[in-house]
């Protein structure tokens, strides 16, 4: 296709088409290599037997495990069938019912999509932060750039609930509490959506939160509230007051074509799943840190004893068992 001669007569067709032929490649080249490595490997275990070889056991031992993480990544790739699973993803992230408990639950999760972001080596913005009255957050959203971000990271949309002894609670007691993920990936120069200024109201205001690094000193913080949506976004971590516009407005573009997808196909799921309150019955993820210690999908009946693990960033059997469930 890309050799036609009429091929690059469209532009933004052409550059969509690019885009996926070389990660088509990229997915290519991956699984050759690895086919390579345990052919390899074979030739190694053929030796180390005939010679009862300990210390080639070994080393094979561990080529193999590296090499199962490997294909584990491309099996992952290959799920990837998405419009825009390409993209980076902006997250956001809400307290839900349980007041100072439930904030310090989001403080929680962002530390685990962070973690889990490093562990990718996915780049991670703070883009907007709300504290909390008494400690944690009440939202955070945050801007994680990589190949198949949101591709990932739309597995987590929902609510997230977690069950523990809260440390709030001079008593002791066993307490519940929400927390909702919002996934939206970032659009590209391919999407083109239409806003019209006139139909923004941008408000300036100063930085919210305890300052340093993501935080900036001066009234240079954006929220647009779109209004014939009442849509409403805000960036306050970049530099300038024209930065945070730029990305406000990126965000503003993905939750309209958001809410166009939607209002195209109601009866399908929409790019962040289905909007649901914020408590009881609605949950798609548990983590019980008390009377026991389990992580359950309740969408795949996916469960992890190591909650600790869990929390500190290993996300991939969820989002695994979710892309194979979702297919």
């Amino acid at each position: 296709m890309s050799l036609a001669p009429d091929f690059w007569n469209d532009q933004d067709n052409a550059k969509v088409v690019q885009k996926e032929l070389g990660q088509l490649k990229d997915i290519i080249e991956m699984w050759e290599t690895d086919y390579s490595d345990l052919e390899d490997t074979e030739m190694l275990l053929d030796m180390a037997i005939e010679e009862n070889d300990v210390d080639t056991h070994q080393e094979i031992t561990r080529s193999l495990k590296e090499l199962r993480r490997r294909i584990d990544l491309i099996e992952l790739e290959c799920m990837f069938s998405g419009e825009h699973d390409t993209s980076n993803a902006i997250i956001t992230i809400h307290a839900g019912a349980g007041g100072t408990e439930a904030q310090d639950w989001v403080d929680m999760l962002i530390r685990m999509y962070l973690r889990w972001s490093e562990s990718k080596g996915f780049p991670t913005e703070i883009l907007d932060h709300l504290p909390g009255d008494e400690a944690g957050t009440k939202s955070m959203t945050i801007l994680v750039k990589g190949r198949h971000a949101y591709g990932y990271l739309r597995s987590e949309v929902g609510i997230h609930r977690m069950v523990r002894i809260s440390p709030f609670d001079a008593s002791g007691r066993r307490h519940t509490s929400f927390a909702s993920v919002m996934v939206l990936p970032e659009l590209d120069d391919s999407i083109s959506i239409d806003i019209n200024e006139k139909d923004l109201r941008v408000d300036t205001y100063r930085a919210s939160g305890a300052g340093g690094q993501h935080v900036n000193k001066t009234d240079s913080a954006i929220r647009i509230t779109h209004l014939p949506s009442g849509i409403v976004v805000q960036c306050q971590n970049e530099r300038s007051q024209h930065r945070n516009r730029d990305m406000a407005m990126k965000m503003l573009a993905a939750r309209l074509y958001e809410r166009e997808k939607e209002q195209q196909a109601k009866d399908q799921e929409n790019l962040h799943g289905n909007k649901m309150e914020i408590g009881w019955g609605s949950q798609i993820r548990s983590y019980v840190l008390q009377p026991y210690r389990l992580v359950k999908d309740h969408r795949t009946d996916r469960e992890e004893g190591n909650v600790d693990a869990v929390l500190g960033g290993r996300l991939d059997p969820f989002i695994k068992s979710f892309l194979l469930w979702n297919q």
